[in-house]
C-alpha cells in the first residue's frame, strides 16, 4: 500500500435521480454553442436538446453509433470546429462518453490525433486545454464520466488504445440512475459486470490506495447484489446501486489502475469488435483464478481472498475460496445469458494475438501477479 498517493476526478459530480434536470442550465453557463454527442438514436437525447434550446443554446448533434474509432473522432472534431462549439456534452453509454471526451480534448489541439494516442502513436500530452466537457451516462458500467482517458479503436492496427491526459477529466459528471432505467437486459448484464470488474481490479491491483480501497470495499458487494436483482426484474433501487458502483469504478480505476481483464479486453475488442463489457464479464472469473494461482504478495493474496468471500456471499455461500467464487460467478453469468468468448466472435487466433498484445497494455502494469502469454492464452481458452 503506497504511503503517498494522488487522487483526481471530475471538477464536479452530481449523483442521484433527477439530477439530469440540472443539465441544461449548467451547460448553458459553460457556453452557448453546444456539440451534443449522443448514440445512434437521437431520440434519447431529444429532451436535453430541446431544453438547451430553451436556454438560448445553439445545439449541433453528433451521433456515435458504434465504439469510437479514429475516423469517428476526427469527424466529431470537424463538426465541433464548424459549429464553433464552446462546450461538448455527451449523453449515452461508455462509447458515447469516450467519443465526447476525445472530441472535447482535440478541438483546440494543433497536432493530429495519432500523435496523442498511446501504444500506436507518440502518446504526447495535449498542447492546449480541452473544451469544457459534460458527461451524462445512460448505462451503468464504464465509469467513463470520471476518467481521464478515452478508448479509441485504431482499425489499421486492430487495437483499442487510449487518448489520455489529466485535463480530459470532465468539467461536470451528472450520474442520474433514472437515465439507466429499462436498459435492455443484455446491456445491463454486460455493463454491470464491467462495473463490478472495475471495482474488483483496482482493489487487488498493485497501485491501490486508501481512498480507492474505501470506494471498492463498499461497491463490490453492492454491485454483485444489484446485478443479480436486475437479472430477475426491473428494479429502480438496483439501478441506483449499479449507477453508484459504476461511478465508484471510474473513480477507482482512474486513480489506482486495473489488471489483466482490461489488459486483454482492449486488444480483444480491437481485433474482433466484440462488446467491451461482455468481454470483461466473461474474462473476470478466469482472470481471478489465474491471478490467485500466480500471486506471490501475501497482502494481495489476502485481498483476493476478500473478493472471493464477497462473491461467495452474493451467491449464498458463507465462505468461498477464489477458485469456488470464480466458478460460481462464471456459471451464474452464463446462466444469465452472457456469451462465451467464441460466441462473441473471438477465435483462437484472436486470443493468441490478444495475449501477445496485452503484455504492453497499460492495464497490465498494475495486475497483482505476473501472467505470462501462456497463462493469458490458457485462461482465455477456459473462458472460451
Amino acid at each position: 500500500m503506497p504511503s503517498l498517493f494522488a487522487f483526481a476526478t471530475a471538477t464536479e459530480i452530481l449523483f442521484g435521480r433527477g439530477q439530469s434536470d440540472a443539465a441544461p442550465a449548467r451547460v448553458a453557463r459553460l457556453g452557448r454553442r453546444v456539440l451534443l454527442v449522443h448514440g445512434g438514436n437521437p431520440a434519447r437525447s431529444a429532451g436535453l436538446r430541446r431544453a438547451l434550446g430553451l436556454m438560448g443554446c445553439e445545439v449541433t448533434g453528433f451521433a456515435v453509433a458504434h465504439e469510437p474509432d479514429i475516423a469517428l473522432i476526427e469527424a466529431g472534431v470537424l463538426a465541433a470546429r464548424r459549429a464553433d462549439a464552446q462546450v461538448v456534452v455527451a449523453m449515452g453509454g461508455g462509447a458515447v462518453i469516450d467519443a465526447g471526451k476525445a472530441i472535447a480534448a482535440l478541438v483546440p489541439a494543433t497536432r493530429p490525433l495519432l500523435d496523442h494516442l498511446e501504444v500506436v502513436g507518440q502518446g504526447l500530452p495535449l498542447d492546449h486545454p480541452p473544451l469544457p466537457f459534460v458527461a451524462l451516462p445512460t448505462t451503468a458500467g464504464t465509469g467513463a464520466e470520471v476518467t481521464r482517458n478515452a478508448v479509441i479503436a485504431v482499425p489499421e492496427h486492430r487495437r483499442k488504445v487510449s487518448l489520455r491526459d489529466l485535463r480530459m477529466l470532465p468539467h461536470l459528471a451528472i450520474v442520474d440512475p433514472a437515465l439507466t432505467d429499462h436498459c435492455p437486459r443484455a446491456v445491463t448484464l454486460a455493463s454491470g459486470l464491467d462495473a463490478v470488474t472495475q471495482v474488483i481490479e483496482p482493489y487487488i491491483c498493485t497501485r491501490a490506495n486508501p481512498l480507492t480501497d474505501a470506494l471498492c470495499r463498499d461497491a463490490i458487494p453492492r454491485g454483485l447484489a444489484a446485478i443479480r436483482r436486475l437479472m430477475q426484474a426491473e428494479d429502480p433501487a438496483a439501478r441506483d446501486e449499479m449507477a453508484w458502483v459504476s461511478l465508484c469504478g471510474g473513480l477507482a480505476l482512474a486513480n489506482a489502475g486495473l489488471g489483466a481483464v482490461h489488459g486483454l479486453a482492449g486488444p480483444l475488442g480491437g481485433l474482433t469488435g466484440a462488446a467491451h463489457g461482455a468481454i470483461c464479464g466473461v474474462l473476470l472469473p478466469h482472470v481471478l483464478r489465474a491471478n490467485r494461482r500466480a500471486v506471490t504478495d501475501p497482502a494481495l493474496a489476502l485481498r483476493m481472498g476478500e473478493v472471493g468471500g464477497w462473491i461467495g456471499r452474493a451467491f449464498g455461500r458463507d465462505a468461498a475460496s477464489v477458485e469456488d467464487a470464480a466458478a460460481l460467478l462464471a456459471d451464474w453469468s452464463q446462466d444469465a445469458g452472457l456469451p462465451k468468448l467464441t460466441a462473441l466472435g473471438i477465435d483462437e487466433a484472436a486470443q493468441q494475438a490478444a495475449a501477445d498484445a496485452a503484455v504492453s497494455s497499460s492495464s497490465m502494469k498494475a495486475n497483482p501477479a505476473i501472467l505470462s502469454v501462456a497463462d493469458l492464452r490458457d485462461l482465455m481458452r477456459t473462458a472460451g
